[in-house]
């Protein structure tokens, strides 16, 4: 196993603790636009929310573990082909969560008319925020592969310098051929090469991908959890379960060809189920004082959502679309093709179909 799961797991973790604890506190402000006129019934809402906690809990288990039966199942295993189409399928779900969901938010919060004209209606924040975040996960997407490349490379060649030196002082005759033959196995093909080098971004994907998801898990939780209108949590309630369901196997797919070890597939898989669940918890500890039409509220919500659509549009087109259209098992054959079109089609077209309730 590499560093890089211990540094990412850590900030995964800090950063949905920062959201948690931080987001609370910073809407609480006075409202200053009106807030909408919903029949409110707090005792039937909380019922509600307690529901939504337990179906998009095992919504979210499920989409995430569907694409680790692969280990089990040789149907769903990434060397397969329908591993192909459930990929584009699952690629287009977090595709038109970005776009569809995601940044159309962002762009209601920043442009709210409870936001004061200089500077929020200046400037179009929310698709700059969301093009520097595209940018920021490129920069990390390239300077983590290269860290982990450089110090996988540097490994070997101490071990191989360690082993020489080590058939030198033994002083046998053929000390040449000991190096060579330690050389031999300290060193890696090209094949072994390029293979870890797709190990290491397949692991980088699948942690900078399920940040972005756990991001805007924690803000529509909350939004979930401090509704009091039954009317509004209803509609929410199947349509989030069905968001964390094909979300869940978006990043089941990054996490299955990540190979990480049993115990880190099973932390990112409990951490993404549990996102939402707890955002829900807090939106109802804070649903007394919570108000979303808030400028503080609106702000925080802006910029959050369209970092999270910048980080997720990316991830889907680049490393997920680009990196699979483009491989030459795929290009190769006709039958695989369409069927991943379809499938990307089809995954886009379900998760959009979602956004008229969510």
């Amino acid at each position: 196993m590499f560093g890089i799961q211990d540094c990412s797991f850590k900030i995964l973790q800090i950063s949905s603790l920062l959201i948690l604890l931080l987001y609370p506190a910073t809407v609480s402000s006075e409202c200053t636009c009106e807030v909408e006129d919903l029949a409110q019934n707090k005792g039937e809402a909380l019922k509600y929310k307690l529901g939504a906690i337990a179906a998009i809990l095992v919504a979210g288990a499920v989409g995430v573990s569907l694409p680790l039966l692969g280990r089990r199942i040789p149907a769903l295993s990434p060397e397969n082909d329908i591993f192909f189409m459930i990929k584009a399928f699952a690629a287009g779900v977090i595709l038109a969560t970005g776009f569809v969901h995601i940044l159309p938010d962002a762009f209601e919060n920043i442009t709210s008319p409870c936001l004061k004209e200089s500077p929020w209606g200046n400037f179009p924040f929310s698709g700059f925020v969301a093009m520097m975040s595209a940018i920021g996960t490129l920069m990390i997407d390239t300077f983590a592969t290269g860290y982990y490349k450089r110090q996988h490379f540097n490994k070997n060649k101490q071990v191989n310098a360690d082993e020489e030196k080590a058939a030198e002082h033994a002083g046998h005759v053929h000390v040449h051929t000991h190096a060579t033959h330690g050389h031999a196995h300290g060193s890696a093909s090209p094949s072994e090469e390029f293979g870890f080098s797709e190990l290491i971004r397949q692991r980088i994907i699948s942690q900078v991908l399920e940040v972005g998801i756990v991001v805007h898990s924690v803000i529509i939780g909350i939004s979930l959890g401090a509704s009091e209108s039954p009317d509004a949590i209803r509609p929410l309630l199947a349509a989030l379960s069905f968001h964390q369901l094909f979300e869940g196997m978006g990043l089941g797919g990054c996490i299955s060809q990540a190979q990480f070890k049993s115990l880190s597939v099973a932390i990112m898989g409990t951490f993404f189920s549990l996102t939402t669940p707890l955002g829900i918890a807090v939106g109802i500890g804070i649903s007394c004082f919570y108000n979303d039409n808030s400028p503080t509220a609106l702000i925080v919500e802006g910029v959050f959502n369209s970092a999270s659509a910048g980080i997720l549009i990316y991830m889907s087109l680049v490393d997920l679309l680009a990196a699979d259209f483009m491989n030459p098992r795929l290009q190769s054959n006709v039958r695989l093709q369409v069927g991943a079109n379809v499938s990307l089609l089809l995954g886009a077209a379900c998760m959009s179909v979602l956004a008229k309730w969510a």
